[in-house]
């Protein structure tokens, strides 16, 4: 993922409230959103290459997702990021107890934050600080960088969120998708310096990210109620950033 929000116990109906784009090179294969044929209670978008995810949702309610951390010369890392998302899916240890293992392999990672809940806790852990958060009740937003760093993108995200946070369901769904389309561009003055060069961060700088062999691959909405029902949706896009397919999964609390 390269940029999310989540709202965290601040709405009357969901307890948790995910928003996320991912952007990545067209040419890695990737599978939709769908329950994993080796892990049925996972329900994610896949990576062909690595076989990890991007982002997802597990037994009892629990979800998933990474972003990159954008630093120009880190090492590549010994496993894929993705591999972060699958293992906290695929596992019922609670959400406070998989942080132990995070500090101790933070070196086998490119840069790399990781969002990840149950029905108890929302937790954030970065290898860039090697610290793992437990998130108080409020709205997050995650992009290349650490938590709430106030990029134009971040800022336009949670924006949008207060603005339609009160639609019912699908129209909330429908309103974050069409948020997650917003491919504005910030002014020069307002945009980060990652040291990849003014010209990238302009490409870079929009939620949604189109053109060329890299760009936004899918966009995805959690709504998870406080009883534990649970919707997924997955909306991808082709290279030239027109949509190409949804997936829609809606879970019970025994299945998710």
């Amino acid at each position: 993922m390269c940029i999310l929000l989540a709202a965290w116990q601040v709405h009357p109906r969901y307890d948790l409230v995910v928003a996320a784009n991912r952007d990545e090179f067209h040419a890695r294969p990737a599978a939709p959103a769908a329950a994993w044929d080796d892990a049925p209670h996972v329900v994610a978008g896949r990576d062909l290459e690595a076989g990890g995810t991007w982002l997802g949702v597990g037994p009892d309610g629990r979800f998933a997702a990474v972003t990159n951390v954008r630093r120009p010369g880190q090492p590549v890392g010994q496993r894929s990021r993705g591999a972060l998302v699958a293992e906290f899916l695929r596992q019922r240890q609670s959400a406070t107890r998989y942080g132990s293992s995070l500090v101790a392999d933070a070196d086998c990672y490119a840069g790399v934050n990781l969002m990840y809940a149950d029905r108890h806790a929302l937790r954030v852990w970065s290898n860039q600080d090697n610290r793992v958060r437990e998130l108080t009740p409020g709205v997050y937003g995650l992009s290349n960088a650490a938590l709430d760093v106030e990029w134009p993108k971040v800022t336009r995200l949670k924006a949008a969120w207060q603005r339609d946070r009160d639609l019912p369901g699908d129209a909330l769904v429908d309103a974050l998708l069409a948020t997650l389309r917003d491919d504005a561009v910030a002014h020069d003055d307002e945009l980060p310096d990652t040291g990849v060069g003014l010209s990238m961060e302009r490409v870079l700088a929009p939620i949604f990210i189109s053109g060329g062999g890299y760009g936004t691959r899918c966009s995805s909405v959690v709504l998870r109620e406080k009883s534990g029902r649970l919707l997924f949706v997955e909306r991808r896009y082709d290279a030239h950033g027109r949509a190409c397919g949804d997936s829609r999964h809606e879970l019970e609390q025994n299945r998710c």
